[in-house]
């Protein structure tokens, strides 16, 4: 049986039509932008959601996440589908790996049945919940605390200004409460408060301060400044806040670890529970791989069950690549690729048949030595009798596919089609970009640059790098590798950065993507055009702004229009007024070189690159051009990018840095193979122009191709952390490293 698409037109999907194998592994591959995410993921995914979703009541309806239907004539024999992408794992502070994998879960019910002694039900092991949390730090593990240092200025008084928080400010309402009270002389300096007037400023008195309120008077209760800010501020749910608030509030407070609990987040009596010797908290701190080796020594008839699903979910955590991880680590620190094979590990735990498992890129991160682990993960989940489905760049994950759909031929505009289905043999003699790149890589570098210099890196200790010493060579591209794990990231963001602070990092963060945001607006080259305009016309530069006075008034310089349709998925469709163009009539008519502002922000790079000659644009184009970004529009929005192309985009726009010092955090995510050797290309003219690259990377055909290599291991978590390789490739191939095996191979 098949699943049967029939005219998809998603974004840039040219009436795709093909049948896709149930019960089997088919790889989506093709250039980043050929349309794999349109197919896999605005298609076949949307429609086997919305689908589900229809089955519900109108009330659930309301209450679920919405799924517009897709631009497809029809899809035939699809099932429920389970979409494990990269986004973060959503969460707050109390989110853990263990709550996360229900690992967690698991070990509640085992110590609220077996341990000693007896403290109650699972939730009384919970910090999420109030029978379970700490009463000091409600279950953080960290207690936040007003600085007074920060939040004061003793020299002065409080009509000088002495409360430096802005919503204290002189003349606001919360400084009114202490000028009004009658408790302090207001043009007496702090410092020389009597220790009976720092009581009451700070932790309050019994007393009423009358305030004027609209046009009358109000008698408020007199609050000291650390339990009026503990109230506003740190009792508040951080995500009640606005971005600004946040900033502010971390302005003015210290975190440490909460004396109560010393950071186990739980009330006293479960920090004191025991089972075979060792209390919850204890194997939560442990290492998948240390707490799966402790735990097969447990044995108790009782729980039995518990203990088998226990180390059942530890050992595929381990399997899937993340052994290096403990439970208590907060899911927020996670990477994308490390939160999708979290993910994993929840699905490889359920029993369900008959399901569509949909994957993004889910080598992401691992070390080709983990990779042989993440498809063993996926027959798993086809041998129970599931779909499916991975989009993905991984020629070792393309390998075991049981069917190839390849995109292309090309990206954007110039893709959007169907150039192979078949077997993975098939593919390689396909002729296609990725059926070429199969079958052959990059040659090692031999001709490899000499330092100019030396970074230094001196006794490093962060997490699981102890005491650790090296030298980074400049004027040079060094790549920074070893299994997931192993301490790359924290060596090269925490220690490297440290030590050279002016160095442009480009990491996975994701750029701004609102609807309105674009890459000419992105790129800052929207203002030069935008006044190239205004001087063309003599008007003002606003007008050819889609965010400000231009802007057509039906759509609100959006181009479309959002028709909320109650329980119904919501409708979007082109502006009538405007026919998408973003802008009034008066401003379409003004034009520059014959082309109106809506013709520019419709012409591609490319295009663009020979219509504007400007020197403040010139450079901006030609860099998106050389990151392999030329065939997107100016006007394109940031939302519609895949993940490959957004990090290209941050790329373009610091590559006119002569000189400068780079750090890129794994550059050929969501690359394809033949955009490998562009990047590639890209950094050897930064290294060119008199730079230095440093590059954190798994990718073989990277790692050929520098001057000099670091391989940190040789393990991961406590087991890494340690310099295991220096040198050059050519070098790099006799050493007894998992990198130098996988260079081998």
């Amino acid at each position: 049986m098949h699943i049967e698409i029939t005219g998809a037109r998603e974004n840039n999907l040219k009436d795709v039509s093909l049948r896709i194998p149930k019960h089997a592994i088919t790889v989506f591959t093709g250039v980043s932008g050929s349309g794999k995410s349109s197919l896999v993921f605005d298609t076949i995914a949307a429609e086997a959601q919305r689908q589900l979703g229809e089955t519900f009541s109108t009330f659930i309806r309301n209450l679920l996440p919405g799924y517009g239907q897709p631009d497809v004539d029809a899809i035939e024999n699809i099932s429920a589908a389970i979409v494990i992408d990269q986004k973060p794992l959503r969460g707050s502070a109390r989110s853990t790996v263990g709550t996360a994998t229900e690992i967690y879960s698991l070990l509640r019910l085992l110590f609220s049945r077996a341990g000693k002694p007896f403290v109650g039900y699972s939730n009384a092991f919970s910090f999420n919940d109030p029978a379970g949390m700490c009463p000091e730090c409600d279950g953080l593990g960290e207690a936040v605390r007003l600085d007074l240092d920060k939040f004061l200025d003793r020299s002065k008084s409080l009509n000088g200004g002495a409360l430096l928080h802005p919503n204290f400010a002189v003349g606001g309402w919360y400084w009114k409460t202490y000028a009004a009270s009658g408790l302090f002389d207001l043009d007496k300096p702090l410092a020389d408060y009597s220790e009976q007037e720092w009581q009451v400023l700070l932790h309050g008195a019994d007393a009423k301060v009358a305030l004027a309120w609209q046009g009358g008077e109000i008698n408020s209760a007199y609050e000291g400044l650390v339990e009026k800010f503990t109230r506003l501020y740190i009792k508040k749910d951080a995500g009640e806040m606005s971005e600004r608030n946040r900033a502010v509030f971390h302005r003015f407070v210290t975190t440490a670890t909460c004396p109560e609990c010393e950071g186990g987040r739980l009330a006293r009596a479960a920090l004191e529970c025991e089972f075979n010797g060792y209390t919850i908290v204890q194997l939560s701190a442990m290492e998948a791989t240390e707490l799966a080796a402790v735990i097969e020594d447990f044995h108790e008839d009782s729980v039995a069950p518990v203990l088998d699903s226990l180390r059942d979910r530890v050992r595929r955590l381990i399997g899937i690549g993340l052994g290096y991880l403990s439970l208590d680590r907060p899911t927020g620190t996670l990477s994308g690729g490390e939160a999708q094979r979290v993910k994993m590990v929840r699905h490889l735990n359920s029993s369900l048949t008959d399901m569509i498992y949909i994957l993004d890129e889910p080598s992401v991160g691992l070390h080709p030595r983990d990779v042989r682990q993440l498809n063993d993960l996926l027959f798993q989940l086809r041998d129970k009798g599931n779909t499916v489905l991975v989009v993905e760049h991984d020629p070792d994950v393309i390998a075991v596919a049981d069917h190839v759909v390849d995109m292309g031929p090309h990206a954007g505009t110039r893709g959007g089609t169907v150039v192979f289905e078949g077997s993975v043999t098939g593919l390689r003699e396909s002729g296609t970009l990725t059926g070429n790149h199969m079958r052959q890589h990059l040659p090692l570098k031999e001709n490899v640059r000499k330092p100019a210099g030396r970074i230094a890196i001196t006794d490093f200790s962060s997490h699981n790098v102890t005491n650790l010493s090296v030298d980074v060579p400049t004027g040079v591209l060094t790549v920074v590798t070893g299994v997931a794990g192993s301490g790359k990231s924290t060596l090269i963001n925490e220690g490297f950065r440290a030590a050279c602070p002016d160095a442009v990092t480009i990491d996975q963060t994701a750029v701004a993507t609102s609807i309105r945001s674009t890459p000419a607006t992105y790129t800052g080259m929207m203002d030069e055009i935008r006044k190239l305009f205004a001087r063309a016309n003599k008007v003002s530069a606003s007008l050819f702004s889609f965010n400000s006075a231009g802007a057509c008034e039906t759509c609100q310089g959006l181009g479309v229009v959002y028709t909320d349709l109650a329980f119904l998925e919501g409708l979007k469709s082109v502006c009538e007024q405007c026919q998408g163009r973003r802008f009034t009539p008066e401003v379409l008519a003004k034009t520059l070189r014959g082309a109106s502002i809506a013709d520019v922000l419709g012409m591609s790079v490319a295009k663009a690159s020979e219509f504007f000659t400007e020197d403040k644009l010139v450079p901006v184009l030609r860099a998106l051009a050389d990151v392999g970004l030329d065939y997107l529009t100016l006007g394109q929005p940031l939302s519609t990018l895949s993940g490959g192309e957004c990090q290209r985009i941050k790329l373009a726009t610091q590559l006119h840095r002569s000189g400068a010092t780079y750090v890129l955090d794994e550059p050929t995510t969501g690359l394809h193979m033949s955009d490998v050797a562009h990047l590639l290309g890209v950094l050897e003219r930064l290294v060119d122009k008199g730079g230095t690259v440093v590059v954190i990377e798994h990718n073989l055909d990277v790692i050929r191709n520098a001057d000099w290599v670091i391989d940190l291991g040789p393990e991961a978590g406590a087991h890494g952390g340690r310099v295991v390789f220096e040198g050059t490739p050519a070098e790099l191939l006799s050493a007894s490293t998992h990198t130098a095996e996988a260079l081998r191979g």
